[in-house]
């Protein structure tokens, strides 16, 4: 069975939330309708919890939490790998739940969002292996022991993969976890779930409370028995859960918002630089804190530029989220749609040259929360559709006649998530890339490394996912001075 809603109905898991090992009726008593953005129709409503079901999850994860520390790293990578293989062999069933809840292309999500969330699981599998939790430092010991429990906010936008970039190194590090989904996007989430009851992981190990920010995540964030949180959302988000989380000291991780440069310097070939560009900037329809929305291109090559961006854009299939030849499905929800639309509005009030796109629904499409993959050019680094994060298939091209320039373009954000940079002279793009405020940068457009660490600077927040640095974000750092006679 292929329909993960029905999967879920048949289970009677969707009016329940995961902890101590059981699905449990929450104590909340309310519910929210999963909308499927490409028909604006319900197509199944969840169970939220709240305080009191937060409490019961931090109490079991509290209780599992010694036994799970102490578990060898090689049990702790063997479930996870076991877990890993279920979310492969349930590949498509995952992929048609991301297409219903947030309106990826069945596409992008089987190509994308499905095998780029195992990945995360295998990569913290291998570095647990491979990792030195005990280290010798002449007579002292140095111990990395996991934090304890850990609270998890993931956001809608990529809603398998950011569970996965958070609660595999947290498990591998032998935390145990408390993870509150979007409550936007939440079929994935039980799925990963039932996936994680299936792999054998242990009672209160993993634990899943569906709710708002306002009442989950804060009740998480306050909890005198959780020892950290990780968040993944907007810069407003982060800010609202580390003032919650202050009151009892607790380790709080940020990956926030972006408004990714991609310079794209004078020696660049255009014709390779531009259409990655334009492409990476859409990808999940342009739903990605990463996206490297504002293309900062030389001044005398900016007609090309419009030129082969617009080209690009044409060639996306913007529709029907699961007919395979489909590139770009809808915006995930009503709000975002709004936003999308009104950014749009304010960067034609503002006086950007729109080179394509604009307003409204693409042609063809009179209903579902579509919108049209929008280009502006000569756009001022001051204007608003090149400070704020729009999160949609919006894209500003930014001039700028030198490449001192560019760089000053580049770090002129409140944000430092990603980057790139395009050249043919790779120790320029090196010098360039050293310039440039930002926890990532992509030099002309390399292959996705889940290995290579991910966060940011500035408003983008603190701490690191991915890689050996994700799963360091999940241990404490103990001394042990004296372990070996002097």
């Amino acid at each position: 069975m292929n329909d993960p809603v029905a999967h879920l109905a048949a289970s009677g898991h969707l009016s329940r939330i995961f902890m101590a090992g059981q699905w449990v009726e929450p104590k909340a008593g309310q519910s929210v309708p999963v909308i499927d953005p490409a028909t604006e129709t319900c197509i199944a409503e969840v169970s939220l919890g709240g305080a009191a079901d937060v409490d019961a999850a931090v109490a079991a994860a509290r209780a599992a939490f010694p036994d799970w520390a102490a578990t060898p790293v090689r049990e702790r990578a063997a479930l996870l790998t076991k877990l890993r293989g279920l979310i492969l062999d349930r590949a498509e069933l995952f992929a048609q739940a991301i297409t219903a809840e947030m309106g990826s292309a069945i596409s992008f999500a089987r190509a994308a969002q499905v095998p780029f969330a195992a990945e995360h699981i295998r990569v913290a599998a291998e570095n647990a292996l491979e990792y030195e939790f005990l280290e010798i430092r002449g007579t002292t010991a140095i111990a990395r022991e996991p934090i304890g429990v850990a609270a998890l906010i993931t956001p809608w936008n990529w809603p398998l993969y950011q569970i996965t970039a958070k609660a595999a190194p947290a498990l591998a590090a032998g935390c145990t976890v408390v993870l509150k989904p979007s409550e936007l996007s939440p079929l994935s989430a039980l799925l990963f779930a039932e996936a994680v009851a299936d792999a054998g992981f242990p009672a209160g190990v993993f634990n899943l409370v569906m709710g708002s920010g306002a009442d989950v995540g804060d009740a998480m964030a306050r909890h005198p028995d959780v020892d950290m949180v990780s968040i993944t959302g907007s810069t407003r988000a982060g800010i609202l859960v580390s003032k919650a989380a202050a009151d009892t000291v607790k380790r709080v991780a940020l990956e926030l918002g972006g408004k990714s440069p991609n310079v794209i310097l004078p020696d660049a070939d255009l014709e390779r630089a531009v259409p990655p560009g334009v492409a990476s900037a859409m990808r999940n329809v342009g739903q990605s804190c990463s996206a490297p929305t504002r293309m900062i291109v030389s001044r005398d090559k900016l007609a090309d530029v419009e030129r082969i961006a617009a080209r690009t854009v044409a060639t996306f299939v913007v529709g029907d989220t699961r007919d395979d030849a489909t590139t770009h499905g809808p915006i995930a929800n009503q709000a975002q749609f709004e936003r999308v639309q009104r950014m749009i509005g304010i960067g034609i009030a503002e006086g950007a040259k729109l080179v394509c796109g604009g307003p409204g629904r693409p042609d063809g499409l009179d209903s579902g929360l579509f919108a049209r993959p929008t280009v502006f050019s000569e756009v001022d680094t001051a204007m608003a559709i090149a400070q704020e994060e729009i999160f949609g298939p919006v894209l500003t091209i930014i001039p700028y006649d030198s490449i001192d320039e560019a760089v000053r373009i580049a770090n002129d954000t409140v944000y430092g998530l990603g980057a790139h940079v395009q050249g043919t002279d790779l120790e320029q793009v090196r010098a360039v890339a050293a310039c440039i405020r930002s926890g990532q940068v992509h030099l002309n457009y390399p292959a996705w490394d889940p290995q290579a660490p991910f966060g940011g600077y500035k408003q983008s927040g603190n701490g690191r996912e991915y890689g050996v640095e994700g799963m360091e974000e999940f241990l404490e750092t103990k001394a042990i001075v004296g372990y070996l006679p002097a």
